[in-house]
């Protein structure tokens, strides 16, 4: 069995919104998110992103998916890497863009957005809206306590079905 490479993941969920809004002047944004793909890729710059999501479209067995507002679906605002495992979905990457991140970030609630659709792509997909991840381990106890994430062993996490449907509700 091929052994999967662990990068545990650093997120932080600034606010679970049912859109993302502005940090400085509270206007909501409706958002979208949609598959992100090679075709894409000259949307972004290696040397904006933490991750190297030029190498992350390069895997087969993943999916990418960006985040993006309704009005303008030119401007990424965040970042996923999705798997369809054989019970659940597996997040390998999530990554807010340059301007979403630190205290001086332009809009809130990236991270819950993008959370919130891999719940409700493990919903369609059959999963019951789980959705595993590994998280890096001074974060633990935020995830469980802004997501309702649960510890699986070491830094593995999941969201169980009853916080994915508060999640996709709150989001969808």
């Amino acid at each position: 069995m091929k052994q999967r490479k662990v990068t545990p993941l650093d997120f932080e969920i600034d606010a679970l919104t049912n859109s993302i809004t502005n940090a400085i002047s509270g206007e909501v944004f409706e958002t979208e998110i949609v598959r992100f793909t090679s075709k894409d890729k000259n949307q972004i710059r290696k040397a904006d992103w933490v991750f190297d999501w030029h190498k992350e479209l390069r895997n087969s067995s993943r999916k990418v998916y960006k985040l993006a507002t309704i009005n303008n679906l030119s401007i990424i605002h965040g970042l996923i890497s999705l798997s369809e495992e054989h019970d659940h979905i597996f997040m390998h990457l999530i990554e807010s863009a340059k301007f979403n991140k630190s205290k001086n970030k332009l809009y809130n609630g990236v991270a819950g957005n993008l959370i919130a659709f891999s719940c409700k792509l493990s919903l369609e997909n059959g999963y019951n809206g789980v959705v595993v991840f590994d998280a890096k381990s001074q974060l633990v106890k935020h995830y469980q306590l802004t997501l309702g994430a649960k510890l699986l062993y070491r830094n593995r996490m999941y969201i169980d079905t009853a916080e994915a449907v508060k999640l996709i509700g709150k989001y969808f």
